[in-house]
């Protein structure tokens, strides 16, 4: 276990345009109601106390449970930590989404709020639209409950849009070793040349990368038993684990890709000790470590279901 007597993460770099100098790690979603509520706010406090500084939640992560856990955890922390929340209905009005998550995180102000999940293109251009939800939420950073906007896509032809629109102070999105290749080789890139920060996800791959998951620790369907082999046998033993990725191979993809953050799922102590031990230990990949992995990951993500971070998976 780390010797935790003093924060291992420093503020690394700008996030983007909005000065905040971010840390290589951010805490992702924190939500699960099987989790006692001073639990969560402990865990995500664990993080906060090491010296991560971005924390990202939305109201649809366990119907708000995790903006109150969020809210909680950050509220000795509040001058250093740059909030991210989300507004998950993109056909609705923005302003009361956004004052309906700040009272759960029972702040005045959020520093940014971004569009969930905005993966079609039909979506931003509603969003795009004058007195669309852009201006909605440009209202809102007006009367001081929003600092930055930005959006979070399944889709890099969508984030290259809201990039070069200048829409975005901030954008989210994939980046790990079983993610499209254009979100590393042509949305970095972009949204550096913009000034957009980047904050990423999906580095273990919803966990499929790591174990035997749909994704998000739920378990597989088990396969089917009975099956007759090729050579005429009927094979009743336990499958055969299937292959995995580490903690530390992911995490060292994601920040040899080089996001201003990566986001981490550290829902729980062990997970973040992992996660932390591999980015201290941290030494940029050569591309053929890169490709490496991505061939592994392959192998580890199939039969493990869709993939929707990925256009057309």
């Amino acid at each position: 276990m780390m010797d935790r007597s003093v924060p291992p993460f420093a503020p690394r770099r700008s996030l983007g345009r909005t000065g905040f100098v971010a840390t290589r790690l951010g805490i992702g979603d924190l939500a699960d109601r099987s989790v006692p509520f001073e639990q969560g706010v402990a865990t995500a406090r664990r993080a906060l106390e090491a010296g991560l500084n971005v924390i990202d939640t939305a109201p649809g992560y366990e119907s708000g449970y995790s903006e109150e856990i969020v809210g909680e955890a950050v509220r000795p922390f509040r001058e250093r930590v740059f909030v991210v929340d989300k507004i998950d209905d993109l056909r609705s009005e923005v302003a009361p989404q956004v004052e309906a998550s700040l009272r759960r995180l029972r702040m005045e102000a959020a520093d940014a709020f971004v569009f969930h999940g905005v993966s079609a293109m039909a979506d931003w251009e509603r969003l795009a639209a004058p007195g669309g939800g852009l201006d909605q939420l440009d209202a809102c950073r007006a009367a001081g409950k929003v600092r930055f906007r930005g959006v979070s896509s399944h889709h890099p032809d969508v984030l290259r849009a809201a990039i070069e629109a200048g829409a975005c102070d901030v954008v989210l999105f994939a980046v790990g070793p079983w993610c499209d290749a254009r979100y590393v080789d042509e949305i970095l890139p972009l949204a550096r040349a913009h000034g957009a920060g980047t904050i990423c996800f999906k580095t273990f791959g919803a966990g499929k990368l790591l174990g035997d998951t749909s994704g998000y620790g739920r378990p597989l369907a088990p396969r089917p038993r009975g099956k007759v082999s090729s050579g005429g046998r009927t094979d009743d033993a336990a499958p055969a684990a299937r292959p995995r990725l580490t903690v530390r191979e992911c995490v060292h993809y994601t920040l040899t890709a080089d996001p201003d953050v990566a986001l981490l799922g550290l829902s729980f102590p062990n997970e973040q000790d992992a996660a932390f031990e591999a980015a201290l230990d941290f030494r940029p990949l050569a591309p053929d470590d890169m490709a490496a992995l991505r061939a592994r990951a392959a192998a580890a993500i199939a039969g493990k279901g869709p993939c929707w971070w990925n256009p057309g998976a």
